[in-house]
């Protein structure tokens, strides 16, 4: 098992588990984060810390496709170690659904 980063997290960004995370296995993206699951250690810190539900164990019905995203764009965006300001306007987004499809951004 490991914890990946789900939809909700895109147009949201929030970082609060970034700063919790023993290992630093989060990676920045345009608009969302990913945890590299080679990287991380199945603590669980990081998913009470996320207010808006966005991480989860991959062992969860339909998160194969996410696991597949956390995995690939982990070794493509830049490692985040430090807690940062969510984007400006997350809360109009925090609720909204089929934000892959909608947002997620390859950079």
């Amino acid at each position: 098992m490991t914890y990946i980063v789900n939809e909700k997290c895109i147009k949201c960004k929030l970082t609060d588990c970034v700063d919790v995370c023993p290992v630093d296995c989060f990676y920045e993206g345009e608009n969302m984060l990913v945890i590299n699951p080679d990287e991380c250690i199945d603590c669980g810190v990081c998913e009470p810390e996320c207010p808006i539900d966005a991480i989860e164990p991959d062992t969860n019905t339909n998160t194969e496709e996410m696991l597949l995203v956390n995995k690939e764009y982990s070794t493509k965006w830049p490692n985040i170690s430090k807690k940062k300001d969510p984007m400006t306007d997350w809360e109009k987004y925090k609720d909204e659904k089929d934000k892959f499809n909608k947002y997620f951004e390859k950079k």
